[in-house]
């Protein structure tokens, strides 16, 4: 992508680190462009290094993972009897292997039909046009072209997402988190409008929505640890050899095995980020932050379940250590690396593989499967996936038009370009510090409410999710069946929400089994038919 014009070869490719990357033009021009073949020994030999240095890379990222899951995972799923709502479904279907009482239910039923024949029809919709296209997609409609003066216009995008899989996974969220969920996306447009009302032309990315998101994820993380905090100081003696009642004799790996995970993946990463070209004293900074997001998000998952938690505006660990120090402080090669490492820690964190590897381990629990040996499995899968995923993508970057799959790329170098050139970047940002001091402040407040009041409405989580970007694919959805729920307990009782459970099941199942047909179809036709799920 480096041309003449935009100077990319002068301003970023000194600093580029040259062993995690490819320079020969004979090996990278037909990944570039297309229409080509990767199996070339030259290419695949060109290839290997990088290929084999990142899935290092992944692996440690993953081992720290595990050995946290490990560590907290008797904890939040014995002791606090966390719930899992993600996981209901899956357990519910493999009950008794299989052979229970799920698939008897006529509710069950009823949802999957009405919803699959929906699915059906918006999928010939996309095969034969003349047939009748229900609107359900984010993308279908948007409340903010009604305002169209100022301040008000500041409010930008309003989708109204009507998926009714993401309806029926809302029906499982406590009250208090669907709510807080969709009143904080309405509370976010808000304050759009009225930094817009009160003018702050000189501060372009006021209200640092990201930046109040930052500081909430991090209280959230704090108050995870401090729940933790007995819990973990009886697991450190268990690591160290001394007295304690806690066993790990049945956990997915020992505590030990968990304690040289984590220290050794952190060394490698370290070892690794310094080799990159990261200045020694950001790399515990950056990787600190990631962990910290990393189990945040976990507990959040595991207590409340969201239907997604992606935070695709700038709340990462790249933004964080630029908003605080500056480009100037940090230096160019440390900058350099971030592109590099926008895979775990950039656009968003709908992929986030940390709350899948506990629910795994609750899963296990749940269905009396012996959890040993679970942690290293997941490991060794983690350095096969990643391989694997390298060579489907170089095959495909060769074989096809690249500019696809390497969209994001090009985003991801322009954003390094824009923090080179940038002088706003290149010193600390007072206010985005600020703003992540009130995102903190202000779920901290929340927090101490819940624990003070029982009518308290408003969860911390939501506040955290709802000021970065991704709630838009379903916030909607969590305002229907927030009202659904909410009903039915408030006038038709618990019994009544426990015979809505299969019909919500069916729902989930009938929309993912007619939309994963299309999916397939579309694969073999070649051509886009309909996509039932946002993204």
């Amino acid at each position: 992508y480096a041309t003449p014009d935009n100077e990319w070869e002068r301003i970023m490719q000194p600093y580029v680190p040259k062993w995690l990357t490819i320079s020969k033009l004979t090996v990278i021009r037909g990944f570039y462009e297309g229409f080509d073949t990767f199996y070339r020994w030259d290419r695949i030999m060109a290839w290997f290094g990088p290929t084999m240095w990142f899935s290092l890379f992944t692996l440690a990222l993953i081992m720290v993972m595990v050995g946290i899951n490990v560590l907290v995972r008797k904890q939040w799923t014995e002791k606090e009897k966390l719930t899992y709502p993600i996981i209901t479904l899956p357990l519910a279907i493999t009950e008794k292997g299989g052979t229970g009482d799920f698939f008897r239910n006529r509710m069950l039923w009823i949802g999957f039909a009405i919803f699959a024949a929906i699915d059906l029809m918006n999928g010939l919709h996309g095969l034969y046009p003349a047939v009748p296209l229900i609107k359900l997609r984010h993308d279908q409609r948007n409340w903010g072209t009604f305002f169209t003066t100022p301040p008000w216009n500041a409010i930008g995008w309003v989708p109204v997402p009507l998926y009714p899989f993401l309806i029926a996974m809302g029906f499982f969220l406590p009250l208090d988190l669907s709510f807080s969920i969709w009143f904080f996306y309405v509370f976010r447009k808000m304050q759009q409008v009225f930094t817009a009302a009160i003018g702050f032309q000189n501060l372009p990315r006021m209200p640092y929505l990201s930046e109040q998101s930052w500081g909430a994820w991090i209280f959230l993380a704090i108050f995870a640890i401090y729940m933790t905090r007995s819990h973990l100081k009886e697991a450190g003696k268990r690591i160290l050899g001394m007295k304690t009642d806690l066993d790990d004799t049945y956990e997915p790996m020992r505590y030990r095995t968990a304690a040289a995970c984590i220290a050794g993946g952190l060394l490698f990463i370290s070892l690794f980020s310094w080799k990159a070209g990261m200045v020694w004293w950001s790399i515990p900074i950056y990787f600190g932050a990631f962990y910290a997001l990393s189990i945040a998000v976990t507990r959040v998952r595991a207590e409340l379940g969201p239907p997604a938690h992606e935070m695709a505006g700038m709340m990462n660990s790249p933004q964080l250590l630029i908003n605080i120090f500056g480009v100037q402080r940090l230096g160019k090669r440390t900058v350099a690396v971030f592109p590099y490492y926008w895979f775990f820690s950039g656009r968003g964190y709908r992929q986030h593989p940390m709350p899948h590897q506990l629910e795994a381990m609750k899963m296990a629990e749940r269905t009396g499967m012996d959890p040993r040996k679970l942690g290293l499995v997941a490991i060794i899968a983690v350095f096969v996936g990643s391989i694997s995923s390298f060579w489907a993508a170089c095959h495909l970057s060769y074989r096809l038009s690249s500019g696809g799959i390497q969209g994001h790329t090009w985003g991801q170098f322009n954003l390094l370009y824009s923090w080179l050139n940038d002088p706003g970047a290149w010193k600390s940002d007072p206010y985005a510090v600020g703003a992540m001091a009130v995102g903190g402040l202000f779920a901290w407040f929340l927090a101490f409410m819940r624990t003070r009041f029982l009518w308290w409405p408003f969860h911390p989580a939501g506040y955290a999710l709802s000021m970065n970007f991704g709630v838009e694919y379903f916030w909607f959805c969590l305002v229907i069946s927030w009202a659904i729920k909410w009903i039915i307990l408030r006038y038709a009782g618990i019994n009544t929400y426990r015979k809505a459970i299969p019909f919500m099941f069916g729902v989930i199942l009938g929309e993912y089994s007619v939309g994963a047909f299309w999916s397939v179809l579309s694969v073999i036709m070649q051509r886009p038919i309909y996509d039932f799920a946002p993204g």
